[in-house]
């Protein structure tokens, strides 16, 4: 389908959604009545944050479930119907939901607010992608630090449409920059546990390079910041030389990206005679299902931190075939 024919569709789709559903600028004090916000969030970090911070006060629906890559996501035609009918769409940005660039534009002109949350923080503290000049790295969430001013966006927006509530808002921010700043502290210390040579992590994408930067780990992507281009046979043999050459213990798959390029990794190092090993999967666009140790932001931090720090740990630097 092209790009013209679907914007098309689309504007007839909301356009007809629209006639049932509310085209004002937000609800406002007075459009709430008391009851909560309606927030649609794209991933479920996103979703998560919304949650954390307006609690009682918000009704989240997420888009985009565990497993799901955001880079790749496609609404369909209910989607665009649940965002049609929110108070507010809110997103990550930077062109994350990079295939949804469209809908947000439509939705904004038909009267839903829509909140950009990573492009709510001062670009000073956001990494360049080196493919894609004038663009940044939207994988803000791999740094618990520089999740606490997602938060502080996300309070500021909750606040201005239900000023009411602000106290509320507030106080749930502080309780949750309390947590992330434990959080930030855990995977301080645990990355201390692995040598300094051995703290290069390898995956699927370059999703982790706030996390490397925060906490003193190289990154290594088979395939950039964005899925939407599949990694070559050069970028195979160009991750493995690095890891046979430096005799990186572990390399690690992605929850929401297939593993066979990581495996072609794995094939490619050993045919250069070092044995690496899969050492765990990581959550790095999606969380893991509610109720799971990565089902919440907290966990998955948590979680990723502990499987690369055991993985990298590991000592086997040594081995050869």
């Amino acid at each position: 389908m092209s790009r013209v024919f679907w914007h098309g569709a689309l504007c007839l789709l909301v356009t007809g959604l629209a006639s049932c559903a509310k085209v004002s600028s937000g609800p406002g004090q007075e459009g709430l009545a008391g009851r909560p916000i309606r927030v649609v969030a794209t991933t479920t970090v996103i979703a998560d944050l919304v949650r954390a911070v307006g609690g009682e006060r918000v009704v989240v629906e997420g888009l985009m479930g565990p497993g799901v890559d955001p880079h790749l996501f496609k609404a369909s035609a209910r989607d665009v119907t649940r965002m049609a009918e929110a108070d507010i769409i809110i997103y990550n940005g930077l062109h994350l939901e990079g295939k949804m660039t469209d809908v947000f534009a439509e939705m904004r002109e038909r009267g839903t607010p829509t909140l950009a949350v990573a492009e709510g923080i001062h670009t000073d503290l956001l990494r360049e992608s080196a493919l894609f000049q004038g663009n940044y790295d939207p994988h803000i969430w791999l740094d618990a630090r520089l999740w606490q001013r997602a938060a502080a966006v996300v309070t500021a927006e909750l606040v201005a449409m239900d000023s009411a509530s602000a106290g509320t808002f507030q106080a749930r921010r502080d309780a949750y920059t309390a947590k992330l700043d434990t959080v930030d502290a855990y995977v301080r210390a645990a990355a201390e546990h692995v040598a300094p040579a051995q703290r290069v992590i390898v995956t699927s994408h370059d999703a982790f390079g706030y996390y490397g930067a925060a906490y003193g780990f190289e990154v290594e992507g088979l395939q950039g910041i964005s899925t939407a281009t599949e990694a070559g046979t050069a970028d195979v043999q160009r991750v493995a030389t690095l890891v046979a050459a430096r005799r990186i213990p572990a390399i690690f798959v992605e929850s929401s990206i297939s593993p066979r390029g990581i495996e072609a990794v794995r094939e490619a190092v050993r045919a250069r005679g070092f044995d690496v090993v899969i050492g765990g999967t990581l959550f790095g666009d999606a969380l893991d299902a509610p109720g799971t140790a990565c089902g919440t932001y907290l966990g998955m931090l948590r979680y990723n931190t502990d499987t690369i720090v055991e993985a990298l740990s590991y000592a086997g630097s040594d081995r050869g075939t």
